[in-house]
């Protein structure tokens, strides 16, 4: 069986991409659980990964750091499921957009960090509010595009969708206002089953860490 290792629900955004993916491939898989902000973590993160990072898919033998080459293993390993487009041309925009969301987007990260519980207002920087245009103007020129073939960006919910599922929360946690477009876009990947078992586990962990 897969073995997926992830960080906080609440706050591990990088782990919540190949979870994602993970869950709506509906293959079995166990998740063990490294709390970032204890005293070992770093400890079992490096016992977990050398790098010293989570997520880590482990498979038998086989162990696959970086949320996005777990993401493209599990691509390979099971193919039917179309998680990348299925002509040439789409694929390649789907891999570019997703590697443009695992390296960018830097203000972002820093100004709007995950916090899934968190429920705040924030005016964002000139940087930042760029950062959102760009991702808005993606999901914009896409949905228009494959809106007939289905709710998310390439129409049948993929990869690129799950590298912009943590950014659907950021939007939640800071109040950022969408577009009609865009909105509906969040709005289908925050319907998923999967996305509202990840928030209510998130809500559950930090209660227990709070207390």
């Amino acid at each position: 069986m897969l073995t997926l290792v992830i960080g906080n629900k609440n706050f591990s955004s990088w782990s919540l991409r190949p979870w994602l993916v993970l869950k709506q491939l509906g293959e079995p898989f166990a998740e063990k659980h490294i709390h970032l902000y204890h005293p070992d973590s770093k400890q079992q993160l490096l016992a977990a990964n050398p790098a010293g990072k989570v997520p880590v898919l482990f498979d038998g033998l086989l162990r696959v750091h970086d949320s996005l080459a777990i993401c493209e293993y599990l691509a390979e390993l099971f193919p039917a499921a179309r998680l990348w487009p299925q002509e040439r041309a789409e694929r390649a925009e789907a891999r570019a957009i997703s590697a443009e969301m695992h390296a960018g987007f830097t203000a972002l990260r820093s100004e709007m960090p995950m916090n899934t519980c968190l429920r705040t207002q924030l005016q964002p920087s000139a940087d930042c509010a760029a950062d959102i245009a760009r991702i808005t103007a993606i999901w914009r020129q896409l949905r228009q595009r494959f809106v007939a073939d289905g709710d998310f960006l390439f129409g049948h919910f993929g990869i690129a969708d799950a590298m912009f599922a943590p950014v659907v929360l950021r939007f939640v946690s800071y109040g950022v206002t969408l577009d009609p477009v865009s909105q509906a876009y969040a709005d289908s990947l925050l319907s998923l089953p999967a996305m509202q078992q990840w928030l209510d586990e998130a809500e559950l962990e930090q209660a227990a860490t709070d207390a």
